[in-house]
């Protein structure tokens, strides 16, 4: 597998994991995120699969520093109206999800003559995203890292991380049982 490009997630698989955990980003139509495509990175961590999930910019991160398990994206060819960087992404490693193969599809970020101008900039912006992933790769990989050994290995020295970050054992468990549940059904 391709550790760093776009990842769509099995929506069943993370339903799954938002019944388990609450820090797992909803896709609930209750709270109007049916639409949302869980769209993420993937990086190896302890031997097991992870995927950062992307989000995209919001009025809300402008202000906010990056942070060990928040990363803001830029596109460096473009400034806002205040001279900075332009924001185009957040990658938010304290939602981190384990995955397999079986619960990932790979996004296609190829332009085509027939989409529509919406998926086209859509593409492009993914795009971007992507190639600022790719070279921020050790700072994305060694920020994962990290965020999953506080949490796992110091949970009570690190309250407020902790709070925030997804339960990644309890996860990865309920990555196994969907796994088997996968199997039993073939």
């Amino acid at each position: 597998m391709e550790k760093l490009n776009l990842y769509y997630i099995d929506l069943k698989y993370i339903r799954n994991l938002s019944n388990a955990d609450d820090n797992v980003m909803s896709i609930s139509p209750q709270r109007g995120k049916e639409n949302r495509p869980f769209v993420g990175v993937i990086v190896l961590i302890n031997r097991a699969e992870y995927c950062i999930p992307l989000t995209s910019p919001k009025d809300k991160f402008r202000n906010k520093k990056s942070q060990i398990d928040f990363i803001k994206i830029f596109d460096e060819s473009r400034r806002d109206e205040n001279n900075q960087f332009k924001l185009i992404g957040v990658l938010n490693i304290n939602n981190m999800i384990p995955v397999s193969e079986e619960v990932i599809t790979k996004v296609d970020l190829t332009i085509h003559k027939n989409d529509s101008p919406e998926v086209k900039r859509s593409k492009e912006l993914m795009q971007k995203q992507l190639a600022w992933c790719r070279d921020h790769v050790d700072v994305i990989i060694s920020r994962a890292q990290k965020v999953y050994d506080l949490v796992v290995k110091t949970p009570n020295k690190n309250r407020n991380l902790t709070k925030r970050s997804s339960r990644f054992k309890a996860l990865e468990n309920e990555l196994i049982k969907y796994i088997s549940l996968l199997s039993n059904k073939l």
